[in-house]
């Protein structure tokens, strides 16, 4: 079995601590890596290096860490097949997913080019007699990314792009299900012209996580995964003075007006809420169609097409709709809680739960599954699924479908369909989630843009990438100066200052 490693000021290093976890390729079910588990010592020595290089790193001008990001750039096109094969290798996903997920974080990374201009200060000259006032962003020192297993490239990339732009070390903790994209493109910054120690891969678990948060000299954490985890990390790392932007979970919602395009509405619904097995944040996941007429609709339009998806290995190639989930235990928990809805009352108009694929009898794979008739109350809709399962709940008007949505606990992303602008306009001002879709059903914002939930979907003040990236990278010091006349008298200079 292959034993991968951390990437510490530059080079491979093989894990000390001894403790390693497995890497499953979850279509086979094998195990096919392990990966070594950081100490607090290999942290700590990890933190140290990334504090010495960061200096130079952060007194380099803007302009030419921006080169470095151009360079960059370059090299992920360059590798993009070689990179989408190591996220479908790891995650599952289709390649054509997964080079959208290169894709998506590469975006960022060229809106990283532009640095020198996201950095610029302020000026005002005679904010006072003789007194000029200025303010400059400078770096906050070593930071800390921790990203989770859905999207191996992409949130790395949206974690390292900024903190580095801005003039920082990173110690980048990558998920240990999905280590070997991280990996790569830490040697790929490398060739880029990135200065050794600026970016550290150090691989681990819970323990390295809490390690992270309570070290002295990581004055930011940057966090995504489940809304429990981000809440923790939030508040354990606020309690210990530092800058944090926590992003959780999501149960994204998706409104269907009678005058919406049904069949528009159904391609999207299906793209939305199965696209990478629905391991996605911005997966839609309830259908919130508003009349019983448009819901027998939709429910007519879906059902075609949720049992036409195919699912499999990314081998299979552009066939493939979907792949398998994560591991074993995700695969139960879903199963489990389709069952749950079952038992709750809820119609199960498409089980996917017995799903066998010839060949691949291990694999993480779960089918297709919908249910009509959803409540509020029952487990499907409460919790977090992260799997592909599409929730119906029917609703009589606008106003209970919006409703619906504003009670959720969550506040990733939303949609509504609709022909009417007014009612899409009421919508986007009313509803509290931070990313709104109309007539688009994954409303993931262009990278110049910035990216965040709402309510228990994210913490902290500010969001991922676009402006608030270099914002959150970044501390403000601001200048008053007055400089005092000096009239030259017999050689020497006479000061006197300028009341």
């Amino acid at each position: 079995m292959k034993e991968l490693t951390h990437f510490i000021n530059g080079q491979h290093v093989k894990g000390t601590s001894g403790r390693f976890a497995e890497v499953f390729n979850p279509a086979t079910g094998e195990a096919i890596a392990k990966v070594p588990l950081a100490s607090q010592e290999e942290l700590n020595d990890a933190v140290a290096k990334a504090a010495e290089a960061q200096i130079g790193w952060g007194n380099t001008n803007p302009q030419r860490r921006a080169r470095v990001m151009m360079k960059f750039g370059a090299l992920i096109n360059e590798h993009m097949d070689e990179l989408a094969e190591l996220v479908s290798l790891e995650h599952g996903k289709t390649l054509p997913d997964a080079k959208g997920d290169v894709q998506r974080g590469l975006e960022f990374v060229e809106v990283c080019m532009g640095a020198p201009a996201m950095l610029k200060g302020e000026f005002m000259d005679n904010g006072g007699p003789g007194i000029d006032l200025y303010s400059m962003r400078q770096p906050l020192g070593v930071v800390a990314g921790i990203t989770p297993f859905n999207f191996p490239a992409m949130i790395p990339l949206w974690k390292m792009a900024g903190a580095l732009a801005c003039g920082n070390a990173m110690i980048l903790k990558p998920s240990e299900r999905v280590p070997s994209t991280a990996l790569r493109l830490a040697e790929l910054l490398i060739e880029a012209g990135l200065p050794e120690g600026v970016l550290q891969v150090v691989n681990g678990d819970k323990d390295i996580v809490d390690g992270i948060i309570d070290h002295e000299e990581i004055p930011a954490v940057a966090f995504v995964g489940s809304t429990p985890i981000a809440q923790y990390i939030y508040g354990r790392a606020c309690s210990n003075g530092k800058r944090a932007q926590c992003f959780g979970g999501a149960k994204n919602h998706m409104i269907i007006m009678p005058d919406a395009d049904i069949d528009k509405a159904a391609d999207a619904l299906v793209g939305a809420g199965f696209g990478a097995a629905g391991e996605r944040c911005m997966a839609i996941s309830v259908a919130v169609p508003v009349g019983q007429k448009t819901a027998d609709a939709l429910i007519e339009k879906l059902v075609p097409r949720i049992e036409a998806l195919k699912v499999g290995p990314y081998t299979s190639g552009d066939d493939v709709d979907y792949g398998p989930v994560i591991t074993q235990a995700s695969k139960d928990r879903i199963n489990g809680l389709i069952a749950s809805g079952v038992e709750q009352g809820a119609n199960l108009v498409v089980d996917g739960r017995n799903f066998e694929l010839q060949g691949y009898e291990n694999g993480f794979f779960v089918g297709p599954s919908m249910f009509d008739n959803v409540t509020p109350d029952m487990d499907i809709y409460k919790e977090e699924i992260f799997g592909p399962v599409l929730s119906q709940v029917r609703t009589e008007t606008y106003d209970e479908a919006l409703d619906l949505v504003m009670k959720n606990d969550y506040g990733n992303g939303t949609a509504i369909y609709t022909a009417d602008g007014d009612t899409a306009r009421d919508f986007a001002h009313r509803v509290n989630v931070g990313m709104v879709g109309i007539n688009f059903p994954i409303p993931v914002p262009l990278s110049y843009f910035t990216f965040g939930g709402w309510k228990k979907s994210g913490f902290g003040d500010l969001n991922q990438y676009g402006p608030d990236a270099f914002r959150f990278y970044t501390k403000t010091k601001t200048v008053t100066a007055r400089w005092f006349s000096g009239i030259k008298e017999g050689g020497e200079f006479n000061f006197k200052a300028m009341d």
